[in-house]
């Protein structure tokens, strides 16, 4: 099948011709003032130059990307009436009789490693007396806590329902029908010709995938992109005896986010940063990545996502390949000179086996790091060679609020915000992986300093952190 020609493509012949045409008659008339003179007694010609050259420009102008903002964000904070401490999980564990008493043995090892701290928030049917999850326990999970992060958005944004144009909503694990598109609609009377997209099966990388997929879709035309990602832990606690289904118990929690991206350029004073590159690989051909977590039965029937040994050496091998692609784009000249330097070095020497990595923090000044879990966690630092200083954001995001799945990442960027640390100019990598296997890269640059806002999740606790864990 032929491909159509794009835009791009037929501005590029466009200006191919042009060039043609110009180097041809320079050629044939090297004078400057016999070149000047064919044109004035060849006036046809001349307006067809200069037509073709207002065409191209226009062309130009229209094809050109248009700069992507974002807006605003906000996370979702559960009432402490939700607060999943390891106190509340193991007295769940065991009042619900589901679990035997090795595997309440292994999940409470597993808990107490993990990283996490007792100010998570757990899934409402934890604290519900039949120990059951319910179809209504996850849909009070989804609208909680998408209700609240929109509401909360639209308020502080003051950008009016009815301008949005593209609406992307995310949950992994919880696909109800009408879709969450559909509720979101609903709620807030969005207009009956925005564009909905919702995604399914993502994983972590659902809201790095979705920044992606909203800069792709504004970059063409003016509007606005409301993003959602949330996880459904309700209908997806495991209730079996698979060890390796058993750690998503120990680290999934509730959490939400929205954020609001645009391409208005009349909205670049208020922005809080510019999307300047994103970066999608896919590793699901191999199978190890592809079964690396997984979601399944278990020999006795329960439903859960098993959580394979592999997983941190696929994480590594799809993070290596993901670099390898972003770091051209990225790092410095001089970074990726010392680089292949290095490299050249142990080659000649022999030594064939030795791994280099970019110093990646010659590129960016702040990074989200995929907050999936400890070992996640120190696996990317080992790999990539970070400082503890630069992962430390991750850890606290694990302590504070757990494994929160495709919204992790912006309860990273709330902790930078409530730091201050984020100033005008500044460079945020927002990396994580998913299901299948995937990876993702959101890189942005910030356009002011950053302040804390009055619903930033860490506003009531940021003076504790970092802490030791």
């Amino acid at each position: 099948m032929r491909s159509r020609s794009t835009p791009i493509q037929l501005l590029k012949l466009t200006v191919f011709v042009l060039l043609a045409i110009t180097i041809t008659l320079a050629s044939l008339l090297p004078s400057k003032q016999r070149l000047l003179l064919f044109l004035s007694r060849h006036k046809l010609l001349l307006f067809s130059l200069l037509w073709c050259k207002l065409v191209a420009l226009l062309a130009y102008a229209r094809a050109r990307p248009l700069p992507v903002y974002l807006l605003d964000f906000s996370c979702h904070k559960p009432g402490p009436e939700s607060r999943g401490s390891y106190e509340i999980c193991e007295y769940f564990g065991r009042r619900s009789c589901q679990h035997s008493a090795e595997s309440e043995a292994f999940m409470r090892a597993i808990y107490r490693k993990s990283g996490l701290g007792d100010e998570t928030y757990a899934p409402p049917f934890i604290f519900q007396t039949d120990y059951k999850a319910k179809f209504q326990y996850a849909i009070l999970e989804a609208e909680d806590g998408m209700f609240s992060c929109v509401a909360h958005l639209l308020a502080k944004t003051d950008v009016d329902p009815s301008r949005i144009t593209v609406l992307i909503a995310a949950c992994s694990m919880f696909s109800p029908s009408p879709s969450f598109t559909s509720m979101l609609v609903q709620r807030f009377q969005l207009s009956p010709s925005v564009k909905t997209f919702n995604f399914s099966g993502m994983g972590c990388s659902a809201g790095t995938m979705s920044l992606d997929l909203a800069a792709t879709i504004l970059r063409r035309q003016v509007g606005y992109a409301l993003i959602v990602v949330t996880e459904s832990t309700s209908l997806n606690w495991y209730f079996g005896d698979n060890r390796h289904m058993l750690v998503t118990n120990c680290i999934f929690r509730a959490g939400t986010a929205a954020a609001l991206v645009t391409s208005d350029p009349a909205q670049r004073e208020r922005a809080k940063m510019e999307v300047m590159r994103t970066l999608r690989t896919h590793h699901g051909a191999d199978d190890a990545a592809y079964n690396a977590a997984i979601q399944m039965e278990d020999e006795d029937g329960h439903v859960g996502v098993a959580l394979t040994k592999d997983l941190v050496r696929v994480a590594g091998v799809g993070l290596r390949n993901h670099i390898s692609r972003l770091a051209p784009r990225v790092l410095p000249v001089s970074e990726l000179l010392r680089y292949v330097y290095n490299v050249a070095r142990s080659f000649l020497a022999g030594d064939r086996k030795a791994v280099h990595v970019p110093d990646f923090t010659t590129a960016f000044e702040h990074m989200c790091i995929h907050a999936g879990g400890k070992a996640v966690i120190d696996a990317v630092g080992r790999l990539m060679k970070f400082e503890e200083e630069v992962v430390e954001p991750a850890r606290m995001c694990l302590h504070r609020f757990g494994n929160t799945s495709s919204s992790l990442v912006f309860y990273e960027l709330a902790y930078f915000e409530a730091k201050g640390r984020i100033k005008s100019g500044d460079r945020v990598w927002m990396l994580a992986f998913g299901t299948g296997f995937k990876a993702c890269s959101v890189v942005w640059r910030a356009l002011r300093d950053s302040r804390i806002d009055p619903d930033n999740p860490w506003k009531d606790c940021i003076h504790r952190y970092p802490v030791s864990i």
